[in-house]
């Protein structure tokens, strides 16, 4: 299977040897997206909210451009900084989906890319 890499201006670009995203047959695969910018290049550093808010819309641009919508995430992994930060990231995410949820797994880890509060992957499933 060819895979199709995808890749929006409405995204921040990769700070690294990766591609914002990979589709392969009816898989779309989002690489780690964290709260910044694509518009300035700057970092959102004045909350988690704002930072969640940020990552969730870099996410809905990347399955936007392969396109996609939300509902086809069906997996979402969260990497946060303080685990106490869990609440208030789960009042922003469940305004970025409709109806059924994705799966998802949420860990703290001890350090982010650029020293922010959260980062988020996901993959979604485009159906036929």
């Amino acid at each position: 299977m060819p895979k199709q890499i995808i890749s929006t201006d409405k995204a921040p670009k990769a700070i690294g040897p990766y591609s914002q995203a990979i589709k392969v047959d009816k898989f779309l695969f989002i690489s780690g997206q964290i709260p910044m910018d694509p518009a300035t290049g700057s970092f959102v550093l004045s909350g988690i909210e704002a930072q969640t808010r940020r990552v969730m819309d870099n996410v809905k641009a990347v399955v936007e451009a392969a396109g996609g919508t939300m509902d086809k995430i069906i997996k979402i992994n969260v990497y946060l900084k303080n685990i106490d930060d869990f609440k208030f990231v789960n009042v922003i995410y469940e305004k970025y989906f409709k109806g059924d949820f994705p799966a998802r797994a949420t860990v703290e880890v001890s350090n982010l890319p650029k020293k922010v509060d959260i980062e988020m992957d996901a993959i979604a499933y485009f159906e036929v």
